[in-house]
This record gives C-alpha cells, structure tokens and sequence, in this order.
C-alpha cells in the first residue's frame, strides 16, 4: 500500500474477484488508514437513514487491546464502495494484481460492512488488516448483506433486525408482516403514545424516553391477533387504529405509571404483554367486535383502580412466560371482580 503524503492518492494492491455472485476487492492496509476512508452507517431512528446497529465503545476497546498482542488475528473487515462514489475511485491492473486507487479528497467513502466495532478505535494503528470490499452494491444490497452476516450475531438488536425486514421486504407489509406492520404505526403515528419511544435498534435523540422494544410491542401485537383473530373481519389499517386507541386509552387511565416509565412496569414486557392480553379480552367483549377509544377507555377505567404499575407493586418480580400469564390473572381477576361489582350495585 502507498499514500505518501496527504494530498497524494492512496494506492491499496490486492485482487479483483468475487464473492459468490457479488464482485469483490481483496487487500490490506494499515488500521489507521482503513479507519479514516471508512464509516458506519448507524441507524438513525428520527430520519430513518442508515441500518447499522449503535456503537459499542466497550466492544471496540475490547478488539483494540487484543489486536495488538502478538499472535492476534481477525478475518477479513468488510467495505462496500457505493455507487454515489465512483468519481473518488478507480481500479487500476498491475501485472497479476490490481490497484485499488483513492483520490485525496475522497473523505470517508468506505461503508463498514462488518467491522464497525473492530475498527472502532483503531485510528492511531498501523497493524496491517485483512480486508474485503464489495464494489458498487446499492445501500439496500449492502443492508440485505449486513443482515444476512449478522443475522445470528450476539448483541445485535432484534429490533433492528426486524427494521430491517420491514425495509427491505418486498410486497405489503401489512399483509406479509401484519405484526411488524403495527409495531411500526405505533411508533410512527404522532398521534400515538408509543410515538418515536420504541427503540427501533439505532440511535435516536429521544433515546432518554424510549420504553419498550420494536420486538417487544411486535410479539405482544402478534399475541393479540392470535388471540382474537381481528384480522379475519378488518383489514389491517383497521385494527391497527383499534390497537393505537387502546393504547391511547391505557396512557390516560393509568397516567401516572405511563409518565413515569423509569419506575413503572407498563411499558416494560410484562406490562406490554398483560396489557395486550387484556386488550384482546375488551375486543372480543364489545358487541360489534370495533371498539374505539372510548370504548377502550371506559372498559379500562372500570377497574384500574388498586391496579399498581409501579416497579415495587403487584408485578414485583414477574419476568418470562410464567412472569407475563401471572400479571395477566392479576388484571383479569380485577376486572372480573369490577364486573361482579357492577352487577351488584344494580
């Protein structure tokens, strides 16, 4: 590799195939370099650009104490060169090799694939990096690249994998994904409590608010329509409304435990998961099977009394499935006695 001055091009020697059916550029270079060519496309929940997951400084760290013990080793870095970049580089042959040529004012055109983490904190070393760099895939095909090599990879967010599946699949969404299809207006209607606090993965500015996962609402979504079967007699717009009504009403008849997330189980997975359940209950008991706020908030109201969210009250302690079934029959068993109360007083 040569970059004699900053203002010279950097010369990268490696070979040109392919990888599968993508074509490839494979080489080596100083850690420092590779560092100040590249950069991570993270994720950015409020405009909704980038795919990649948050930046772990740790885990970076990590990887730079070890690469610099003697016998340490990594496979190859993983890059992509995007179309919008051609102008700033080019390939040239040399004998059996090629060259990988990158002008002086290409700034930051390396897209980081798969080595965010590793070169994270390498940009004051010189160790010399394998490395792999796809030649010209669409920031969709370096997405769908990213998901398939991490798909399986510890600490990356479902969440994120799921935002993922939702930008990339092709067709309707709210056909192929109902669940995902949901979870998703939740957090995009501004009309929503859920509106830009379900964490989605990437980074956010509203990332002190956030509550629950995009996983999280996705599976209890997923739950509710098992359980009540809505969709065979509403389109999914129209229990989507139905699902943000209930929630609306949840954030108003249990107002102080919503305003306080920190120290509240509500927007936590048991809280999200129960609640659903009970959602699923007052659906299957309005008479035209269409409840709306209203309906939701009143039916709630009924019996939130006594009802204590907080992270020290009747759901202390309740995780997991066992956790979720048990705070389910604390609400059930308040509503029916609420019902048994009404009946009474007439």
């Amino acid at each position: 590799m040569s970059a004699p001055g900053a203002k010279s091009e950097i010369q990268i020697a490696g070979v040109v195939g392919h990888s599968s059916f993508r074509r490839v550029f494979l080489g080596f270079a100083p850690a420092r370099i590779l560092h100040r060519l590249s950069f991570a496309d993270v994720l950015n929940e409020d405009s909704g650009t980038g795919y990649q997951r948050k930046f772990n400084p740790q885990h970076s760290l990590d990887f730079r104490n070890y690469i610099q013990h003697q016998g340490s080793s990594t496979i190859p870095l993983t890059f992509n060169l995007r179309p919008n970049n051609r102008h700033h580089w080019r390939l040239e042959k040399k004998g059996s090799l090629s060259l990988l040529v990158i002008a002086p004012t290409s700034g930051k055109i390396l897209a980081q694939v798969d080595c965010q983490h590793r070169l994270g904190h390498l940009n004051d070393l010189d160790v010399e990096l394998p490395f792999m760099c796809y030649l010209e895939l669409s920031a969709r095909e370096e997405m769908e690249v990213f998901k398939v090599i991490n798909s399986k990879a510890k600490g990356l967010s479902t969440s994120l994998l799921d935002f993922h599946e939702a930008m990339l699949l092709v067709g309707d969404l709210a056909s192929e994904r109902p669940e995902l299809f949901i979870a998703l207006q939740l957090n995009g209607n501004s009309d929503s409590p859920w509106h830009r606090q379900l964490d989605l993965g990437g980074n956010s500015t509203s990332g002190l608010q956030r509550r629950a996962s995009l996983r999280t609402m996705q599976t209890a979504v997923r739950r509710f329509l098992s359980q009540t079967k809505a969709l065979q007699s509403h389109p999914c717009e129209t229990v989507t409304r139905m699902i943000l009504d209930f929630w609306c009403a949840v954030s108003v008849v249990f107002k102080p435990a919503w305003d306080n997330p920190r120290r509240s189980l509500i927007t936590k997975g048991v809280g999200v998961y129960s609640l659903m359940g009970v959602a699923g209950d007052l659906y299957q008991d309005c008479p035209d099977r269409n409840p709306d706020k209203q309906y939701f908030t009143n039916k709630l109201s009924e019996f939130s009394a006594g009802i204590d969210f907080s992270s020290t009250g009747m759901f202390k302690g309740l995780g997991g499935e066992s956790g979720v079934k048990s705070a389910l029959a604390i609400l059930r068993s308040h509503r029916a006695q609420s019902k048994l109360r009404i009946v009474n007083a007439k």
